[in-house]
């Protein structure tokens, strides 16, 4: 070899090595502010494509219990893949620890094809290793599939053991998350239970009002983190009536003006409350939001007499929820009110009570979803059917239909099966 071969040999190794640390650079970088599990897997198979210039890549991680080998977001599959963790290439590299560099996968006994045939994909070369955690045990495998350039290399080894290394850092760190959220979801949902199996006349009520709330902000396309501030606010907006006393609560008769007060004062308890949980920085308005779903726009309401834009728009559609629900919820002494008196009392306090833009977006809401919140609890008394002829309607066709009359069979049709729920005799749980 002349001088100037091994001149260019040696500046050829030297561009590999800095572009490999480039992209372990670039992958760390890349890895290190990604919490959620779903999306980070996208982006180390995304990564790891690119890099080992590969035609696909999967991420497999070890679901111990099952004794499974499962992918949420395997590149050219919809749904998502569990197989038995000894089973296929991927379950061999799980249970040996063993890396497999594979040039023609058809030609291995341990290649299971069977994902092959589902998906209608050719698996050619492939390059199977397992991820390992700070304590040296496996929780997943890397799958990457038909090089471009011919079989991986043992260059693609080294590559790839290094991005395992930092993928696998990055999956603990987004798996502990979705445990911490998980446990987190798990004590707001149990409160909001508590609260409802207490007060058996509103049974539910928590529940309903957070699925309208919901509707509504995607309705209004709110990003997620505010349709999960609205969502958290709405299952803990009545937290505060813990400290209302039963003989008041559960009253079924007209409150006296002293009694009344006393109801009142569930929404600043709410807050007081809630302000003691120590909710992360995203969560932190959840306590003003939930109090202040008795607030008006006029600034009527309570607990703090807030008009306008000083009121969260999450209390303002907490709001506009609270009364519909309250309105349309049957009661041991009643039954739901007529649902276009329900509607056109909203109607009429736009603007002075509810935000009207609220009040607006509550009416688009589909009637399918509509009875399936109305009759929380009875889902499985639910037709099909009859859901999917409701879903080509809102709130407001019906309303429409109900105060000036069916202008079609369709319409007549639509009305006479939404009635059927809406007017269904109310049964004890």
């Amino acid at each position: 070899m002349t001088a100037d071969e091994t001149f260019a040999a040696d500046l050829e190794s030297l561009q590999f090595e800095n572009q490999r640390l480039h992209s372990l650079l670039d992958v760390t970088q890349t890895l290190s502010s990604v919490i959620d599990l779903d999306t980070l897997l996208f982006k180390i198979m995304d990564v790891v494509k690119i890099n080992l210039r590969a035609d696909r890549c999967t991420v497999f991680l070890l679901d111990k219990e099952r004794n499974e080998l499962w992918s949420k977001v395997a590149m050219g599959v919809k749904s998502e893949i569990r197989f038995p963790a000894n089973k296929g290439i991927a379950g061999f590299v799980a249970t040996s620890g063993e890396v497999l560099n594979i040039p023609d996968a058809y030609a291995d006994y341990r290649f299971n094809p069977d994902i092959d045939k589902k998906t209608g994909y050719k698996t050619e070369n492939m390059l199977t290793m397992p991820m390992r955690d700070k304590q040296n045990e496996v929780i997943g495998v890397f799958q990457v599939l038909n090089r471009k350039d011919g079989p991986f290399t043992l260059a693609d080894e080294e590559l790839l053991g290094a991005i395992s290394s930092i993928a696998a850092s990055a999956i603990e760190n987004a798996i502990l998350y979705q445990e911490i959220r998980k446990s987190f979801v798990s004590f707001i949902e149990t409160l909001s239970t508590t609260l409802d199996a207490r007060d058996y006349i509103t049974s539910g009520h928590s529940r309903r009002v957070t699925l309208y709330a919901v509707q509504i902000a995607r309705l209004m396309r709110l990003d997620p983190a505010e349709i999960n501030r609205i969502r958290y606010a709405a299952l803990l907006h009545d937290i505060g009536k813990i400290g209302v006393p039963e003989i008041v609560l559960f009253k079924n008769k007209k409150l006296s003006d002293e009694e009344y007060e006393i109801i009142k004062r569930h929404a600043s308890l709410s807050k007081s409350i809630l302000s003691k949980i120590h909710f992360q920085k995203g969560l932190r308005d959840v306590p003003a939001i939930a109090s202040a779903h008795h607030e008006k726009i006029d600034g009527s309401g309570y607990p703090d007499g807030l008009k306008g834009d000083e009121i969260p728009l999450g209390g303002k559609i907490l709001a506009v929820c609270d009364v519909f629900d309250a309105l349309t919820s049957r009661r041991q002494y009643r039954d739901r009110m007529e649902i276009e008196k329900v509607v056109g009392i909203l109607e009429k306090e736009s603007g002075t009570a509810f935000e009207p833009f609220v009040v607006y977006q509550f009416k688009q809401i589909r009637l399918n979803v509509l009875v399936e919140i109305l009759e929380f609890g009875h889902n499985a008394d639910l037709s099909k059917i009859d859901l999917e002829l409701l879903k080509k309607y809102t709130l407001k066709d019906i309303v429409e239909v109900r105060k000036n009359g069916a202008k079609s069979n369709e319409d007549a049709v639509m009305e006479e099966t939404f009635m059927r729920y809406y007017l269904r005799t109310y049964r004890r749980d």
